[in-house]
């Protein structure tokens, strides 16, 4: 059973009080009216016996009297019955013209708590995490109740998104300060490698220890993009997905020359961030390349606008995976289970990255698995 809204319900409780109130008014009203109307004329038994015996002057009074008696108690009940009757129409037109009033008075006496649903509605809708905390209730009126639950709101939101841009900057800043090692790394060893008497041992070392360093490079380029994807957009510019999308193909193709792949590039012009939406766009295809069946695998990459919205798409063959992980390769560094006990390269960054991009550009980034193995990926962006 549906149960009424709080406004219904307060509505009902303001009617009801009101109602309640009538029928008692109309209750004390009856009764002392019916105390103050002047009683009848009374005929006493031992009068009424005699009136045979007396004289006929004093009968006919009798009778008149008795006629009198009649008239005021009809009047009496009629005056009543009117009262009753009127009453309680008036009554009930009351009552409806006060459940009207008590529907717009709750109705504003709830608006403060409308504007706290839809500020929290908002954050909850803005996508990633830590987006739409900027927003306040800040609400205005006497300190009351409502105000005192819309201020500790605001100073909850206010804590929350400190601790969210904190933890930004700390990534950003963390992985810049790991970049400039790395690097340095990466320079030492290239100069042991490149020398003319290095040993062969020497170079397998150099060879293993540059793989290793240039998998933390991806995974430090991984967090900046995520950190940066996860920040409000300043600047947008009008770009095509489809040119994004040749582009990324001819890049990301030259890796994997084994496994064809189909395009299917109608135009789609999208405003945003040119180097966001190019990573976005890598990250799929890299994904739908590296995560193929060895033989007969294929990948096919589409753009055009769809319901008005530009549409990016990328297909490709693969395991079959279950519904229910699909999700969990959207969380950062969650990698499905076989990849994790197989210890597949990857990080589990890269989705993650596509649904942090496309949130930060308005869109969504949804996957759905084929049922003979792989995942089909929809970014959906706003129209520019």
């Amino acid at each position: 059973m549906k149960r009424l809204t709080l406004r219904a319900r307060l509505t009902l409780v303001y009617g009801g009080l009101f109602l309640l109130a009538g029928i008692v008014l109309l209750g004390v009203t009856y009764v002392l009216v019916d105390q103050r109307m002047p009683q009848p004329f009374r005929v006493e038994p031992d009068r009424a016996a005699v009136v045979t015996r007396t004289p006929p002057g004093e009968q006919d009074f009798d009778k008149i009297r008795m006629l009198i008696q009649d008239v005021q108690s009809e009047a009496k009940r009629n005056a009543l019955e009117s009262l009753l009757t009127q009453g309680g129409f008036a009554l009930v037109v009351v009552s409806a013209a006060a459940v009207a009033i008590g529907w717009l008075i709750a109705g504003r006496a709830l608006q403060p708590l409308h504007q706290i649903t839809g500020t929290a509605r908002r954050i909850a809708g803005a996508g990633s995490a830590g987006r739409g905390l900027h927003e306040r209730i800040a609400l205005t009126g006497p300190r009351d109740e409502v105000r005192e639950l819309a201020d500790t709101f605001d100073q909850m939101l206010e804590r929350l998104d400190r601790s969210f841009d904190g933890q930004r900057r700390f990534v950003a800043n963390a992985s810049h300060e790991l970049r400039t090692p790395l690097a340095l790394n990466r320079a030492l060893v290239e100069l042991a490698v490149s020398r003319p008497d290095a040993p062969t041992d020497l170079r397998r070392l150099g060879e293993a220890l540059l793989s290793v360093n240039e998998r933390h490079e991806r995974l430090i380029d991984g967090l900046l993009t995520l950190a940066d994807s996860e920040s409000e957009l300043t600047e947008r510019t009008q770009v095509d997905l489809a040119e994004i999308a040749a582009h990324v193909i001819d890049q990301a193709g030259a890796a994997f020359p084994g496994v064809p792949v189909r395009r299917s590039l109608g135009p789609a012009r999208a405003a945003g961030d040119p180097v966001l939406l190019e990573r976005l766009t890598f990250n799929l295809v890299e994904n739908a390349l590296r995560h193929n069946v060895p033989v007969q695998g294929w990948v096919e990459v589409r753009t055009g606008v769809v319901a008005g919205r530009p549409t990016l798409v990328v297909v490709n063959t693969g395991p079959v995976i279950p519904s229910y992980d699909v999700e969990t390769m959207f969380q950062p560094f969650r990698r499905l289970s076989r990849e994790r006990v197989a210890g597949t390269r990857g990080f589990g960054l890269g989705l993650s990255i596509v649904r942090a991009v496309a949130r930060a550009h308005g869109g969504v980034a949804e996957a759905a698995p084929r049922p003979e193995g792989g995942l089909s990926v929809t970014v959906t962006l706003p129209p520019s």
